[in-house]
């Protein structure tokens, strides 16, 4: 088969097309013929040699995929070849074929293209995980999103609204911000404009963010416990900003608020499989009565992955770029 390999180290030029060995399906897992598969960050980190892949996971890159079931291994059942399918990857999704722990792969909801599915994996297991699972988020709750128009940003908002929060966003252009408030984001904050934590306590009458997704780290800690309501979480996911900044227990014990790190790539397969069964049985509805829908920038061919990297390197796409084969 083909896949999109990793040379070396470095620029988007690195990513070549090449002729690679044909994954195995072993008896716990479904071997899948890919239709697509979707660019996230963490792929350019890994591109970049930040971000290595877990042992025995494929040394392509791509975190999640769609396409249509091949082979099932002799331990499987629930699945048959020909199904419709998207997963959660630890890594191999830039590629024609890829091996999945069986708990990992979830069928494509009704009233998605099979290429789109690629887009809603990770970002879905992500967002859940955190806004739901980690942080508790219901009916009734401000939720802040930072990088709104990002692919988990833009599945955030839909997440929370669905859930019957109030969604508050940052983004860096007024263009971003409107179609943050087309997916239903009604407090809108430019960071380069405004400071977010008073922008989100005006917006809420002194009451802050209940939950606060934040793929920035270091940079944003103190500035999101200040937007923090009283017994408020922090759910950090990402370290654009930064690994290290000074915490003031004082302000965090204030409020009664707790923050909380976690990631997704590294947890056992046992973890992530308790994560996508929760996901198909409780944001799978979501998707299929249209409250959530994937939201894609570009259509890219996987061949041509170093255009899609570039794309969400220099942050001109709103949602997901898809990678097709």
């Amino acid at each position: 088969m083909r896949a999109v390999v990793i040379t070396e180290p470095g620029d988007p030029e690195v990513l070549e097309w090449r002729d690679v060995p044909d994954p195995e399906c072993a008896p716990d897992e479904v071997l899948l013929d890919v239709a697509a598969s979707a660019v996230n960050r963490a792929d350019l980190l890994q591109r970049q040699g930040h971000y290595p892949p877990p042992a025995g996971a494929p040394e392509w890159p791509g975190l999640e995929c769609s396409g249509t079931v091949r082979e099932v291994g002799s331990a499987v059942s629930g699945w048959s070849p020909g199904d419709r399918v998207c997963a959660l990857l630890s890594g191999g999704g830039y590629a024609e074929r890829v091996a999945v722990p069986s708990g990992q792969l979830l069928p494509v909801p009704a009233g998605v293209d099979l290429v789109s599915a690629a887009g809603l994996p990770e970002v879905m297991c992500t967002v859940w995980s955190n806004v739901v699972m980690a942080a508790g988020l219901v009916s009734g709750d401000v939720l802040l999103v930072h990088g709104g128009a990002s692919g988990i940003g833009t599945a955030a908002i839909q997440v929370g609204v669905a859930l019957g929060a109030t969604v508050a966003v940052t983004a860096g252009t007024r263009e971003k911000l409107d179609r943050c408030a087309e997916l239903g984001a009604s407090i809108l904050v430019n960071y380069r404009e405004e400071e977010f934590p008073a922008a989100v306590r005006d917006a809420t009458g002194g009451h802050g963010a209940d939950v606060v997704l934040d793929i920035i780290g270091a940079k944003y800690l103190e500035a999101n416990i200040d937007a923090l309501a009283t017994g408020g979480r922090i759910v950090v996911i990402g370290l654009q900003g930064g690994r290290k900044a000074e915490l003031n227990l004082q302000a965090l014990m204030g409020k009664r608020a707790s923050v909380i790190g976690t990631t997704l790539r590294g947890r056992p397969p046992v973890e992530k499989a308790a994560i996508v069964a929760d996901v198909r049985e409780r944001l799978w509805p979501l998707i299929e009565n249209g409250a959530v829908a994937p939201v894609i920038d570009s259509l890219i061919p996987m061949s041509m992955a170093a255009d899609a990297h570039r794309l969400v390197e220099e942050g001109r796409h709103v949602g997901k770029v898809i990678l097709t084969v």
